[in-house]
């Protein structure tokens, strides 16, 4: 396998790198190569049984790929201006050698395409799509996933104007068609509810800042409507989110457990996060994080923490 230095553009800024220089820490961004790695495999980092498939404790999520920051447009922009559909796939491939085995993805055209772009060079990634609405049968034959979990803001918004139903639909479709069934959600109390009712459901995706509170609930808990009111991450929320995935045996994947990158005061701070979620989820569960190497080796670096914080005590 060529080594990462053939695989990487020159020049790198993070999403993560981004934030570090709005908070006037630069230190870490004066990296203007690209990251560097050995060029054999690492080893594969801790696993867990995700029905019949094993699945690394750290997921690749794209939303960087696609601009999905989740702060500022200009981020959004910059992620999808240098996320050219060759360099999405040097990232998926890093990934792949530095042991992760899974990938969380979306099924849009530009997601679809990547992934089988990634597929034809020889990429292993195992994938767990999100989707909503009559679109299964489409998802498992383009991305052929491993798992299909109901869109988080899709779920947020059904139990909201009680639709429960509309979820419970997909979800029996998604049994239908052969993969694993999930549900995601920014809400713990959706992940409760589902659980009161014993839906089919074999995992869920929990959002560990619940960002999809109305304008009326963030006014109760704060006093005003912050801007942009979709976009709010409380200190609190991890460990009601935390506390629910602990509460159910099913296989959770936590996500955003840096804060959409807003976790980047130093490297210390990253690894810090990453620590609290493993210490706070189930051994049976895992965490997603989406990685934009523009700035600095995101995908070394995130492997690096979870193989030291998951490493057996000597």
């Amino acid at each position: 396998m060529a080594s990462n230095q053939s695989r990487w553009p020159g020049g790198a800024h993070s999403r993560r790198g981004f934030m570090e220089s709005a908070a006037g820490v630069t230190a870490s961004l004066a990296i203007a190569r690209g990251p560097s790695l050995a060029a054999d495999v690492a080893p594969r980092l801790p696993t867990v049984r995700f029905g019949k498939y094993d699945v690394t404790r750290l997921i690749v999520g794209s939303n960087p790929f696609y601009g999905y920051s989740h702060s500022v447009p200009v981020l959004d922009q910059l992620m999808r201006d240098w996320n050219t559909p060759e360099r999405v796939c040097q990232t998926l491939h890093a990934c792949e050698q530095n042991g992760i085995n899974t990938y969380q993805g979306n099924a849009s055209e530009r997601g679809v395409a990547d992934l089988a772009r990634f597929r034809a060079e020889d990429g292993k990634l195992q994938a767990i799509s999100l989707a909503a609405g009559d679109v299964v049968a489409q998802v498992v034959q383009r991305v052929r996933p491993i798992g299909i979990a109901h869109h988080g803001e899709n779920t947020d918004r059904l139990f909201r104007e009680g639709k429960l139903q509309e979820v419970h639909e997909f979800t029996k479709r998604v049994r239908q068609a052969g993969v694993m069934v999930g549900v995601s959600t920014h809400q713990p109390e959706n992940i409760a509810r589902v659980e009161e009712l014993g839906r089919d459901v074999d995992f869920y995706m929990g959002c560990v800042y619940n960002r999809t509170r109305t304008p009326e609930q963030l006014k109760a808990l704060v006093g005003d409507v912050p801007e942009p009111p979709t976009e709010v991450y409380l200190r609190g929320d991890p460990a009601r989110m935390y506390g629910v995935m602990r509460q159910t045996s099913k296989p959770c994947l936590a996500f955003k457990v840096l804060a959409a990158g807003r976790v980047a005061a130093s490297f210390k701070a990253v690894e810090q996060a990453f620590r609290v979620a493993f210490q706070s989820i189930k051994p049976t569960d895992c965490v997603i994080v989406g990685m934009f190497p523009r700035f600095k080796d995101e995908v070394a670096e995130n492997a690096g923490h979870v193989r030291r914080i998951l490493a057996p005590a000597s």
